[in-house]
């Protein structure tokens, strides 16, 4: 697939510090990518920059194959975008905003309007002033501006903040079904990584302003490691144990109470067997897989070390 958003060692330095650094993404049309860093790593000045709300110091940003400049407003149209908290004018209703929007937008097709505050459970809602919102209706309100066009491509910034687990898997799915039936692509920032895990096709992730990997979740799951989950009330003991009786090199201590064991040659039953023989209190033994979370906290101790 050929590349809708491409970053080109793009930098952007404020009142003399280098928020972020060379950073280069791409974004393949008709996929959701997941934008990850903590609070604070540079996902919302990309996404500034990205829509033209910013500058870059240099480096270059491609949308739909043109080199974005301060005079792209075209392209710009065929976007949908929220960045940081939505705003809107609070004493008009959430319906009145949205066709302001369309106006803004020259956007003309009667009833996306509705069709939207229906996507996004607002419909009742879309009457009322959005003074009298609550933060999650708020945040509904601004996913329905971005997609209310139906855009080639959405740049979302932390969109789930404010909403309850219940809207926020609502939301997620409403994310997918836009990738499938409408074909848009979706930018999706968060710094909670569970969030984007189950939707996206590509991750990347940046950390103090660098982009410390791009890779796709299917390459993920192909390099995902299984191991061995020991849970005991003495590790010192167990540590013992396995490596001694059960002749075992491959483990990890995580907490006084839990040890990982990578060895391919483990098995649950020795383990098991071993423990008991040897008086080692166990609480649970199971196989699991590292989720999208451990391995990227694998791969920033692995960097921290080098």
């Amino acid at each position: 697939m050929s590349c809708i958003l491409q970053t080109n060692q793009v930098t952007k330095i404020i009142e003399g510090r280098e928020v972020v650094n060379n950073i280069d993404m791409h974004v393949r049309k008709g996929e959701i990518y997941g934008f990850l860093g903590p609070n604070g790593a540079g996902k919302t000045t990309v996404m500034k920059m990205i829509t033209n709300l910013w500058k870059p110091t240099s480096g270059t940003i491609e949308l739909f194959g043109e080199i974005l400049t301060p005079n792209s407003y075209e392209v710009l149209k065929r976007m949908g975008s929220i960045i940081e908290f939505p705003t809107f004018y609070e004493h008009l209703s959430g319906e009145e905003n949205l066709k302001l929007h369309c106006e803004y937008m020259g956007y003309h097709n009667q009833g996306s309007v509705g069709e939207t505050l229906d996507l996004l459970h607002l419909r009742e809602a879309g009457k009322k002033p959005v003074g009298k919102y609550s933060l999650g209706m708020k945040q509904r309100l601004g996913i329905a501006r971005a997609i209310l066009t139906k855009p080639e491509l959405l740049i979302l910034d932390e969109p789930t903040n404010g909403l309850d687990p219940a809207g926020m898997k609502q939301i997620r799915e409403l994310f997918q079904m836009l990738c499938r039936e409408y074909g848009i692509t979706i930018l999706i920032s968060s710094h909670i990584l569970s969030q984007v895990e189950d939707i996206a096709d590509t991750i990347g992730v940046i950390h103090h302003g660098t982009m410390r990997q791009e890779i796709s979740m299917k390459e993920i799951e192909e390099r995902n490691t299984e191991y061995i989950q020991l849970s005991v009330l003495n590790t010192k003991k167990a540590v013992y144990v396995l490596s001694n009786y059960l002749k075992l090199k491959n483990f990890k201590i995580v907490d006084e109470q839990n040890i990982r064991i990578y060895d391919s040659e483990a098995e649950t039953m020795k383990i098991s067997k071993a423990m008991g023989d040897n008086e080692v209190e166990m609480t649970a033994i199971g196989r699991k897989s590292e989720s999208l979370e451990e391995y990227f906290l694998k791969l920033t101790e692995e960097e921290k070390v080098c």
